[in-house]
């Protein structure tokens, strides 16, 4: 059920996101926490293996390269 508490938890893990993996323009496509502001890797789509990964239960869907 959707109350207070549960409201607090999306806003907790959307912060969360938001300022560790969500790329923002001005710091070059990297999120804000970022110790340094470099420009993203260039990845090879062809051969990368690409995982995705879903936050607040599908509203938000993040995707990574496959180690």
């Amino acid at each position: 059920m959707a109350g207070p508490w549960h409201l607090g938890m999306v806003l907790d893990e959307y912060a969360v996101h938001y300022n560790d993996h969500h790329p923002h323009r001005a710091h070059n496509l990297r999120p804000p926490s970022a110790d340094e502001i470099r420009p993203a890797a260039i990845t090879d789509l062809a051969t990368a293996e690409i995982r995705r990964r879903r936050v607040l239960g599908g509203l938000i869907t993040e995707y990574e390269q496959a180690a």
